[in-house]
């Protein structure tokens, strides 16, 4: 499996494309908020040959959410993400008019993915893993196979998620690093919804929150 990781909008949002070698596609947290962004998650798409299937949301923060319409419009897949992060979806459009970006609202999945569920992706598994904390219902995309995981929020080089926002509770975020990431093992890739990769192990020895 490939990653091609692109930075977008105000907040320096990383969205992910997760291809293979049959050149399928899903793309996950599509930030992508004006036509150049847009443009450059298209050009990549087109010119590699992808297929995108499926558009996953670790969360539902504006900032991870400005592409929705876009992807939905370009490519025709509704955001599947865990029911608890509705009402965050939801107010999206005042959260932006707060912030001075505009959000435009679009069709998402009813069928709401859930803990520990797995996603079939070629000949590869992917993992749903609730870790609550930044947001209400936070998930992380775990690959074991090629030992990765696509963190969202959760867990930062050298940081964590904010938890001032609503639904967000420090304690509970502490806990979902340690009990649903740590166990992963300290190989394992992470890649953030801000900033570098880095892994397990290195944020269970460095990271200042977590020690």
């Amino acid at each position: 499996m490939h990653i091609k990781s692109f930075c977008f909008n105000p907040f320096s949002e990383n969205t992910y494309i997760l291809y293979n070698d049959e050149l399928d596609a899903i793309v996950i947290d599509p930030g992508c908020s004006n036509a150049s962004e847009r443009g450059a998650l298209s050009n990549f798409v087109k010119d590699f040959g992808l297929t995108p299937k499926r558009l996953l949301l670790t969360h539902a923060h504006i900032d991870h959410i400005l592409g929705l319409a876009y992807i939905y419009n370009e490519f025709g897949l509704l955001a599947e993400f865990h029911a608890g992060e509705l009402a965050v979806l939801e107010s999206a459009e005042q959260i932006g008019k707060m912030y001075g970006i505009p959000y435009q609202k679009t069709a998402y999945s009813n069928l709401h993915l859930v803990d520990n569920q797995i996603i079939k992706f070629g000949n590869a598994d992917i993992e749903c893993i609730l870790a609550p904390g930044h947001s209400p219902a936070s998930l992380c995309f775990y690959n074991k196979k090629e030992n990765f995981v696509i963190a969202g929020d959760v867990l930062f080089e050298g940081s964590i998620g904010r938890t001032d926002l609503p639904g967000g509770n420090y304690d509970t975020l502490i806990s979902s690093i340690k009990t649903r990431l740590y166990p992963l093992g300290n190989q394992v890739m992470v890649y953030p919804g801000h900033g570098g990769s880095t892994t397990i192990g290195q944020e269970r020895l460095t990271n200042p929150f977590l020690n």
